[in-house]
């Protein structure tokens, strides 16, 4: 006698094919005519599968395993495939393949374009703590005026100037200014090398890399050491031209949506030194209190 499938059962046969309902759902909602199929009547609405197989170059039987549930675990060409097939976002694709194979995708870097509006917001909103907002090749794409007065005037350099690393191997003003400038420089290093490679950034990172070398021994020395850091967390101790030896709590963030930005913030220590900071900002020139994204 054939047991009858229970409301039970059919939630666990839901839960083990994830992937297969993931892939039903995404091609149900793409415009046949969208990619030149015929408009023709058809049963359901979207792509059907075969035309996602033909779309993604693989066999239609084996597409049709996958939502199926049958055939094993894709590889990890197979899901890029489909991937591009559905035309799915970053977001979608790396949900995509921690259905399929248990894992994110390995990283596509994307050149940052800056920040919006909303996202230079909130770092007005942190005032007096100096915040920025680096890609994760480490350049500076957006900061607030805490961040002019207390770091660096990044609104008078050009955009290829306003790197982290530049500043630190190449800018005397900036060297001067850290308190440790060998431990710091050490640890900007080991940083920035987890950053590139974590966002798939080697090969867009490397004549820059090659650069820095030839213009600093320094740098030349300690990306031969291969160090890794994260950033984390921590303190920060500068020496400013004008408030004197200052400290930082700073603390990094990932910005959600954008993996290739972080967020950092320096929150001072000392109380009355964030009254200070709130001094220099409103004895600021004009041109140091405005400056447009990148």
């Amino acid at each position: 006698m054939i047991k009858p499938r229970t409301q039970g059962n059919l939630h666990e046969k839901l839960h083990e094919n994830l992937l297969g309902a993931y892939l039903k759902d995404r091609r149900s909602k793409l415009d046949p005519a969208t990619f030149g199929f015929p408009p023709e009547r058809r049963r359901t609405q979207g792509l059907r599968r075969e035309e996602v197989a033909q779309r993604a170059n693989i066999s239609a039987t084996w597409y049709t395993w996958l939502e199926q549930g049958r055939g094993g675990a894709p590889s990890a060409d197979v899901l890029d495939r489909i991937a591009r097939a559905l035309m799915l976002t970053d977001v979608e694709r790396e949900h995509l393949f921690l259905l399929g194979l248990g894992r994110t995708p390995e990283v596509r870097y994307h050149r940052s374009e800056g920040v919006t509006p909303r996202l230079q917001r909130v770092l007005d909103a942190l005032l007096p703590s100096p915040a920025v907002i680096r890609t994760a090749t480490w350049d500076i794409v957006a900061w607030n005026q805490a961040a002019t007065v207390m770091l660096t005037d990044y609104g008078s350099l050009p955009p290829r100037e306003r790197n982290v690393l530049r500043f630190m191997f190449l800018d005397p003003r900036v060297r001067a200014a850290q308190h440790d400038w060998a431990s710091v420089a050490r640890f900007v290093v080991g940083a920035f090398r987890v950053d590139a490679a974590r966002a798939g950034a080697a090969a867009e990172v490397q004549p820059f890399v090659d650069e820095l070398c030839r213009l600093s021994p320094e740098f030349a020395a300690l990306w031969r050491d291969n160090d890794v850091r994260t950033h984390g967390e921590g303190i920060k101790q500068l020496r400013h031209p004008i408030l004197g030896p200052v400290k930082f709590e700073y603390s990094a963030f990932a910005v959600d949506g954008r993996p290739d930005l972080s967020m950092i913030i320096y929150n001072p220590v000392d109380p009355e030194v964030a009254e200070k900071i709130r001094g220099l900002m409103e004895a600021a020139p004009e041109h140091e209190r405005a400056w447009s994204i990148e």
